[in-house]
């Protein structure tokens, strides 16, 4: 970076809040409620994986939809050029407009400083970074090996400090579970990487099965190693749907620790750069799943499907997917 001292910018992050501890009739303290955090990333890992480009006012009235549902944080655009990602041309007027609600954290990938300057230019209240477990991937995806990519994230972490302190900082660790280019991930080389990112001093390191290769065994095994050797930097799981074990997998992450999920409305997604990689666990069906069980989501779930409703406006034709939308809830439904 040159020596000149760059603009410092206001970034204002939601209160967020959590009620009290509930205590039961048997005297035993119950979690925050609500208990996990669900990451939409629709409007960002879901539409950049379509050919189609959903107007501008479309996306806005999405992430509006999805607000009132009541989802809490919403990766809302990419900071990428135009040129590469058609789709996220508008990205900063949509954080603008994402900004409007104060109880949604407004997130944004970055690949690099540069797309992390106009991304805090913007205004946004968290940074992801995608940095490949797999050399061949991220090859592909960013053209820097994952070395580079540590630095590069390391990069980062300086220029969030000198113009945006505070604003959290994730990193997205991509093919964890496995890649389509190289095949096999040694679970040795993901902890090494992680280990690696938490040195440099990122906020959260969550797991990615880009490429929807992983099973619950494997999800367990990891994030549990995980979390021994990164203790509570330990972030989200990210996983695709592509061979039918999104939900399953998710679920061995929560009983291996995990409280923040990503997934994608309608189950849009996949990687541009990960040949075969389909889309996200659908929303829908992991809020149905955790609620049926007694987690606490905080979210709505008539209104989440409401929200397909300007999604399916604004890419029509585009296939939507989730077995609860298809069957609805159950009859006398109330979460637990």
């Amino acid at each position: 970076m040159s020596g000149l001292k760059p603009p410092t910018y206001e970034v204002k992050l939601p209160n967020f809040q959590t009620s009290a501890c509930r205590v039961n009739n048997s005297g035993m303290t119950l979690l925050p409620s609500p208990e996990i955090l669900i990451s939409e990333v629709g409007p960002r890992d879901g539409l950049q994986s379509v050919k189609a480009t959903m107007p501008t006012a479309d996306k806005l009235r999405w992430i509006d939809a999805l607000a009132a549902a009541g989802l809490r944080e919403i990766e809302v655009a990419s900071f990428v050029p135009a040129r590469l990602l058609p789709q996220m041309a508008d990205a900063a007027q949509v954080v603008q407009h994402a900004l409007r609600h104060s109880g949604v954290r407004v997130m944004a990938l970055v690949p690099n400083v540069r797309g992390a300057q106009a991304a805090l230019q913007s205004g946004v209240q968290k940074l992801t970074l995608p940095v490949s477990a797999s050399p061949a991937h991220s090859m592909a995806n960013v053209r820097k090996t994952p070395e580079a990519m540590v630095e590069e994230v390391r990069a980062v972490l300086r220029l969030r400090d000198e113009i945006a302190p505070g604003v959290p900082v994730e990193v997205g660790m991509s093919t964890a579970f496995g890649c389509t280019l190289q095949g096999v991930v040694p679970e040795g080389e993901v902890l090494r990487l992680a280990v690696q990112l938490a040195q440099a001093g990122v906020d959260e390191i969550g797991l990615s099965d880009t490429t929807g290769m992983g099973n619950p065994a494997q999800v367990s095994r990891l994030f549990k190693a995980l979390f021994s050797e990164i203790g509570a930097l330990t972030g989200a799981a990210h996983m695709h749907n592509t061979r039918g074990l999104g939900l399953a997998n998710c679920l061995a992450a929560y009983q291996a620790g995990v409280r923040t999920f990503d997934s994608s409305l309608g189950g849009l997604g996949g990687c541009p750069y990960a040949p075969g990689a389909s889309g996200n666990v659908v929303t829908e069906d992991l809020v149905f799943m955790f609620e049926a069980m007694g987690v606490d989501t905080g979210i709505d779930l008539g209104t989440l499907m409401a929200a397909r409703e300007p999604l399916k406006a604004g890419l029509p034709g585009e296939p939507l997917y989730g077995m609860l939308p298809e069957a609805g809830l159950p009859k006398g439904w109330h979460a637990l």
